[in-house]
């Protein structure tokens, strides 16, 4: 498995976490915030890991925005969400694919 596949699983989870209701909001706002910037910087990363790989790129430049706006309380919950289901899709596609 690909590195960026490996980042897209985790990035993936992640995100999804930080969109239930309740326990996403509890953990931003418990850490003061600082888990959007962790996740902001975990998607850079996983979008220079993927454009080396030559992989999709896409489920990372949603989550950057989707932590760029994410202190909005119900849009920042539904583009977590969105993000996460995004981000595992594509990773579970790339399993498949191989670059030679």
């Amino acid at each position: 498995m690909r590195s960026s596949t490996k980042m897209k699983w985790l990035t993936g989870c992640f995100e999804f976490i930080l969109g239930i209701p309740f326990l996403g909001a509890s953990i931003v706002i418990g850490f003061s915030w600082a888990p959007l910037g962790v996740m902001l910087l975990l998607h850079v990363i996983t979008m220079i890991i993927s454009s080396r790989d030559g992989g999709n790129k896409y489920g990372s430049i949603i989550g950057i925005f989707t932590n760029l706006i994410a202190w909005i309380p119900l849009v920042g919950m539904t583009m977590h969400l969105i993000t996460g289901i995004v981000l595992m899709v594509d990773a579970a596609r790339g399993k498949t694919k191989r670059i030679e």
